[in-house]
């Protein structure tokens, strides 16, 4: 019997207004923040307790088969592990344990990034607030719903007497610091793990709240921090200047050899790549359906605007997906402009983030950007540059047909509009790994990062009404993959 849109969507919208939602808040006041963010993660407990609530909601659904499981490796971030036999529309099948059974894996992770500073009268990282469709909170949306959503699918496939593959579930707690515990993980599960034929990944963006998005590439990233280095200690401004060169002089000169300071364009070869034909398509096809309403809505302060006029929609939309930046996301040595005295510092710290083309090679690019920023260093001064992270980007395999008739028919029956496809500029470390090391996998890679949701920033909210539709989607896509 055909799984029923609308039965899936009522009980999925039914499913995160008694169980979700009020799940999600509880997430929201935990301060898990990321290991990168948080030292002494181990010792606070954050993330082993968003990790530990998230496995006993899981282990409360009605869902046949089900096993939950905490893996906690030693001095790494926790995993929340589950795994659920093929169902066959009335009872799980024999053997849908097996690896070597067809496999869907679900990803999602549980930890968050810092609080920032900047959140509206009556919002705040830890405290959720419900403000008509939205849910304010740090890591709603990126990315505390994703187990919640990828279970409740599951669920809702069995409960309205549809189909699904063996499904298992890898929800980290280290995303938001590049998944440095990610690749233990998966070397240690590779047994259980398999050769997944889908891959369902539910943290990324979405360009509207009217339809589903599939995301077909993610850049790459470097991130490494510069540090130039005049004296061994500060001296009195009014008597050096003039013959000490100052640091943060030399730091913004060394900056130039990296990138246009008037246009923003990076200037390394190493970190650009051809945009492939068929990306091309996707941004030109949403470029001429949407205009620039994907990149019109950033907090923009009076009369600021973007750095491509939007009048050139697909200019900026390839630039945010296949084009490099630099962006200085933090310094040291500065002292805060209130308590700055007269001084000549004797050395300035600038924390770099270079965002790559999905194509590009990263640790290419960290090498190339390291020459370039240490060669020949001014009045003989000392550079060092530190590479703390370089990971690669991705760009999905051709999307097989019964994949896209699933999300074109998905989206039509939750959204009541068709799916859109298009890369993303942001970066998910663990789609890299899987698309290398499962080929000829297919990925559903989604989300409810859509206009002014502001992951990572102040205001972060998550957009309910998407969030439920997405997981109604995702249940008609489980079933089309085992129906195929």
């Amino acid at each position: 019997m055909p799984l029923d849109p609308a039965a899936v969507v009522v009980r999925t919208r039914a499913t995160w207004d008694a169980d979700i939602q009020p799940t999600l808040e509880a997430y929201i006041r935990v301060p898990a923040l990321s290991s990168a963010f948080d030292p002494d993660w181990a010792e606070h407990g954050h993330l082993d307790e968003v990790v530990d609530s998230a496995a006993a909601w899981a282990a409360r659904r009605t869902i046949a088969g089900l096993s939950v499981e905490v893996i906690r490796l030693p001095d790494r971030t926790p995993v929340l592990w589950f795994e659920v036999p093929a169902f066959d529309g009335t009872a799980t099948v024999d053997g849908g344990g097996e690896t070597d059974a067809d496999t869907v894996l679900l990803y999602g992770h549980l930890d968050k990034q810092p609080p920032m500073h900047g959140w509206r009268d009556g919002l705040g990282p830890w405290t959720p607030v419900v403000d008509g469709d939205r849910l304010y909170g740090r890591g709603g949306a990126d990315d505390g719903y994703a187990a919640y959503a990828s279970l409740a699918a599951i669920e809702a496939v069995q409960a309205e007497g549809g189909r699904h593959a063996r499904c298992i579930g890898l929800i980290e707690c280290s995303e938001e610091s590049g998944s440095p515990d990610l690749p233990a993980y998966v070397a240690h599960l590779a047994d259980r793990i398999g050769s997944p034929t889908l891959v369902v990944c539910l943290d990324s963006f979405c360009g509207d709240y009217e339809r589903m998005w599939t995301t077909t590439s993610l850049r790459g990233l470097v991130g490494a921090t510069l540090e130039v280095r005049v004296l061994d200690e500060g001296v009195h401004s009014g008597s050096a200047s003039g013959v000490v060169p100052d640091s943060f002089r030399i730091a913004r000169r060394l900056l130039d050899r990296v990138e246009d300071p008037d246009t923003g364009r990076v200037l390394v070869p190493e970190l650009w790549a051809d945009v492939p034909p068929g990306r091309r398509e996707e941004i030109d096809a949403v470029a001429g359906d949407l205009g620039a309403a994907l990149t019109s809505s950033y907090p923009y302060v009076g009369d600021a605007g973007p750095a491509i006029p939007a009048s050139e929609p697909g200019a900026q939309l390839t630039a945010k997906t296949w084009e490099p930046t630099l962006t200085v996301i933090g310094a040291d040595g500065l002292p805060p402009s209130q308590t700055a005295g007269n001084v000549l510092r004797p050395a300035t710290t600038l924390a770099l983030s270079f965002r790559l083309p999905p194509t590009v090679d990263a640790h290419e690019a960290a090498r190339a950007v390291e020459a370039a920023l240490t060669a020949d260093p001014p009045y003989g001064v000392t550079v060092v540059v530190h590479v703390d992270s370089a990971e690669g980007g991705w760009d999905a395999p051709p999307t097989a047909p019964w994949l896209a008739d699933a999300m074109r028919a998905a989206s039509e029956a939750t959204f009541g509009q068709p799916a859109r496809s298009l890369g993303e500029g942001g970066s998910i470390p663990f789609m890299g790994m899987l698309g290398r090391r499962f080929p000829d996998a297919q990925f559903l890679l989604t989300g409810v990062l859509g206009p002014q949701s502001n992951a990572h920033g102040p205001n972060e909210f998550l957009h309910l009404p998407t969030a439920q539709r997405l997981t109604a989607a995702v249940a008609l896509v489980l079933d089309a993959h085992a129906t195929r």
